[in-house]
């Protein structure tokens, strides 16, 4: 059997390496996702030959394509083995088309696939949304300036930093009141990791944005660089009280921040439907599909 445990912070220095060599887009090759999600989703690492690996789940676990170099076939072997070794089945999970096709390279006709929509990312042209061109972006443009027009000369943007992250973090509580996080366990959930990441936002060399009206903080919104054209966006927070303060924050923060990469992934919509609503309204320039393998 592999020594699997929880993820902590001071794996940053030896896990984000092998995450960030893998020149994946997914969601799940950002470190700080893996650590605020992991104990929610019972992630749980370990190294094997010097390829990191992951397991998820808690009835029915799946593994991650192996990050690393070398003889990979070996590992995801060590994983089958794994699996078998606690009698259960062997399956893999977010696979991108790329680890997808390597790993029916590797063991050809010994799996089933199948896309999980839900898993899908969106993934989107930074230019796009920062010039919001075009007849499709109309409605984020009008919002855009109804904010600008209403909070003339009281709103502000700033970077998160030492000097205002605390506020982030009393918004994020003031939201999850609002919202009745306490009432719904999704939303709990997710405030939970927010906070996590809020926290360690230093130590995890996160980038974030925020929007002021009349001092207040009203959005914030927090990513970092992915892969060399491509930045994530994890966090996004607004107070619906202020119209438009949402595609604001969205289109500032890639003004100040993502300017050198050629697309953005704001992850995916877990299945909800408002939330698909949304992230679909902004055009995505793709989806990046994930897809789930199991042994035939």
């Amino acid at each position: 059997m592999i020594d699997f445990r929880l993820l902590t912070l001071d794996d940053q220095p030896q896990v984000k390496p092998l995450l960030q060599a893998a020149a994946e887009r997914g969601a799940e090759y950002s470190f700080a996702n893996s650590l605020v999600w992991g104990s929610f989703y019972n992630q749980q690492i370990a190294f094997v030959d010097g390829f990191l690996v992951v397991k998820a789940g808690i009835d029915a676990p799946h593994y991650n394509f192996p990050c690393g170099t070398g003889d990979v076939k070996a590992v995801v072997q060590r994983l089958a083995d794994d699996a078998a070794a606690h009698g259960l089945p062997f399956r893999m999970r977010a696979l991108s088309e790329a680890t997808k096709l390597r790993l029916e390279a590797l063991f050809p006709g010994r799996f089933a696939y199948a896309a999980v929509r839900d898993w899908a990312d969106y993934v989107y042209l930074v230019g796009d949304l920062t010039a919001l061109a075009g007849r499709k972006y109309q409605p984020k443009r009008n919002l855009i300036a109804r904010f600008g027009s209403e909070y003339e000369n009281e709103w502000t943007y700033e970077d998160v930093d030492d000097r205002n992250i605390d506020e982030c973090i009393a918004m994020n509580e003031e939201w999850c009141r609002l919202n009745g996080c306490l009432e719904n366990g999704s939303l709990r959930t997710e405030t939970e990791a927010v906070a996590a990441m809020l926290a360690h936002f230093r130590r995890l060399d996160l980038r974030g944005g925020l929007l002021r009206v009349a001092g207040r903080v009203v959005a914030y919104t927090v990513g970092e660089p992915l892969t060399d054209d491509t930045f994530i966006v994890h966090i996004e927070k607004a107070f619906t009280e202020y119209r438009g303060a949402y595609q604001m924050i969205n289109r500032q923060f890639l003004m100040h921040h993502a300017g050198g990469f050629r697309y953005v992934n704001r992850e995916d919509d877990s299945g909800d439907e408002g939330l698909r609503k949304a992230k679909l309204s902004y055009h995505p320039a793709f989806l990046h599909e994930k897809y789930t393998a199991w042994e035939k």
